[in-house]
């Protein structure tokens, strides 16, 4: 069980008593960030992706991965960076594990997508002899004109199938940010980034339209957490889905269901399993 230190919040001077969560290392040990009794807690005006995670070592096989920071938030309305012993930050030209990406969501390139290569000019036609209409058909009228009504109606078109989703294979708590990004982006959302509120357990993501919450440890979704995701996203007037690395606890289940919350597992591979049929219905039509 993970070590629980005392907390003093620089703000409101409240006195709290924090653990540190623990997530899941490759080899299966439970790994916990080693907090510093002696360092006082920073309250976090500015974020960056840097100082939101750390290198911690397993003390089981010695494998150093990259897990969250821990925080607290305080009822005041601080929210508390705890300082964490013996552990290094991320470069900022670190490449996401698996991928190849660079570590910045925003500037992550677009999975499977080929290079942009310009269309060649069209070959000029000075000096060329001129090109004959006679017997060509004539030029579709066009639309507003007599001919053309402005109400008719344009034809169906079939929605274009998505392509076979490219999984990755997780590892650290960074890996299962990266693979439901990488999931949220194949569904049709763009522009995903980091959500300007962090949720009260995992890393929040925001696109336009949704906001999506992840938790990368090794205990279920409470049913607190559910609800928290919902009135986050009902204040900025957005859909919500939540994935999830150890599954949901039964009553966290039942009220997703009630309020229409889509709920994802993401298993080891990195593709999200859809676990009830609001997850069903998303994965079928997209964003």
């Amino acid at each position: 069980m993970a070590e629980s230190v005392p907390v003093r919040c620089p703000a409101c001077r409240r006195e709290h008593l924090f653990a540190a969560p623990s997530y899941p290392c490759v080899c299966g040990a439970p790994v916990t960030p080693p907090l510093d009794r002696l360092a006082d807690p920073a309250p976090v005006t500015h974020r960056t992706w840097d100082e939101d995670w750390v290198t911690v070592p397993c003390d089981t096989c010695g494998r150093a991965d990259q897990w969250p920071q821990p925080e607290l938030g305080c009822p005041c309305g601080a929210m508390l960076r705890i300082p964490v012993r013996g552990v290094r930050r991320p470069l900022r030209a670190e490449v996401l594990p698996g991928t190849g990406a660079p570590a910045d969501l925003e500037t992550e390139p677009e999975p499977g997508a080929a290079p942009h290569t310009p269309e060649p000019p069209p070959p000029s036609t000075a000096g060329a002899p001129p090109v004959s209409t006679a017997g060509a058909s004539p030029a579709p009228a066009a639309p507003g004109s007599p001919l053309v009504p402005d109400h008719v109606p344009l034809p169906r078109t079939t929605p274009t199938p998505r392509p076979v989703f490219q999984p990755v294979t997780i590892r650290t708590a960074r890996d299962a940010v990266t693979a439901a990004a990488l999931y949220l982006r194949w569904l049709g959302y763009r522009d995903i980034r980091k959500a300007d509120q962090r949720p009260p357990t995992g890393i929040g993501l925001a696109a336009r339209g949704i906001l999506a919450q992840v938790d990368p440890t090794v205990r279920p979704a409470t049913l607190r957490d559910v609800e928290c995701l919902w009135l986050t996203a009902m204040s900025e007037s957005t859909g919500c889905v939540y994935f999830s690395l150890a599954g949901y606890a039964d009553d966290a289940h039942r009220r997703a269901d009630a309020l229409g919350i889509p709920l994802f597992v993401l298993d080891l591979t990195g593709t999200p399993q859809p676990v009830n049929t609001h997850a069903d219905e998303l994965l079928a039509t997209g964003a």
